[in-house]
């Protein structure tokens, strides 16, 4: 039987292998449940951070949206010092619109780039590995 120092450790001097396995078991178990305890915490913490940092990033959206409104409104304002002002709103809504456009099909490029969501040279290297560890057990056969 170990003897124990009072703080739940044995005095390594008297105790038995078998004590110091347990021991070391123990600690081990505990020292990881601490570990995820930890990561649960800090992640929790960041988790908070990242929260908020993405409300902020809403709310500079709404605002860049109306700033992105009053920009259009003095380029309308703007175009109808030169003509009339239904033909200034015409010519910027034209305009935003062409741009529009432009990023729509460039966009549906990209995504028709991207599609099928397969990972090809991945699917490519497991069939390789699937080919070689065939030939590497037909060759063992022999």
């Amino acid at each position: 039987m170990a003897y124990s120092n009072g703080d739940g450790v044995a005095d390594a001097s008297t105790a038995s292998v078998a004590d110091i396995v347990k021991q070391l078991s123990e600690q081990t178990s505990r020292l990881a449940r601490q570990e995820v305890e930890l990561a649960k915490l800090e992640l929790a913490a960041k988790g908070k951070r990242a929260g908020i940092g993405v409300g902020m990033f809403g709310g500079a959206g709404v605002f860049a949206v109306y700033a992105f409104g009053a920009l259009i409104a003095a380029a309308i304002l703007g175009l109808a010092t030169a003509v009339t002002p239904w033909l200034a709103a015409v010519i910027v809504a034209a305009t935003l619109g062409a741009l529009a456009a432009a990023l729509a099909l460039t966009g549906k490029a990209k995504v028709h780039e991207a599609t099928p969501p397969i990972p090809e040279q991945a699917t490519e290297s497991v069939k390789e590995d699937v080919q070689w560890a065939k030939t590497r057990a037909q060759t063992a056969r022999r």
